[in-house]
């Protein structure tokens, strides 16, 4: 798997996500939740994913796009380490439920810990 966040692997659709929120399941690491659930793609993408960050804890939009970038660029880099062998596709929501804007080896760190979580509960 490459080391990319292209824009097709990227979750766009407002019906996969509201169905993503009302279906899925969620492991959480604080400061990061993670929603997921097997879905199907049109396209030959395994894992589609998105990130969010809530509103009510930062008003700024300065913030909340900074925290983003940094929850895709954790995502990026430690993607290729836990998705080589996954099989099935999925739908991914990766949301910031902290009150503080992070640090990003500390962001870096909770993504390893959440994806080596959801590598396992995947492959069984």
């Amino acid at each position: 798997m490459k080391v990319t966040y292209s824009k097709s692997e990227k979750l766009k659709s407002k019906k996969q996500i509201d169905q993503l929120f009302s279906e899925g399941k969620a492991i959480g690491e604080f400061p990061l939740r993670l929603v997921y659930m097997p879905a199907s793609f049109k396209d030959d993408e395994l894992i589609k994913t998105g990130v969010s960050v809530g509103k009510q804890h930062f008003k700024k939009a300065v913030d909340r796009n900074k925290i983003k970038r940094l929850l895709r660029e954790a995502y990026r880099l430690n993607k290729p380490l836990y998705f080589n062998n996954i099989t099935t596709q999925y739908a991914l929501m990766i949301l910031y439920i902290g009150k503080e804007i992070p640090s990003f080896n500390e962001l870096n760190n909770t993504m390893k810990t959440l994806l080596k979580t959801f590598s396992k509960v995947a492959s069984e």
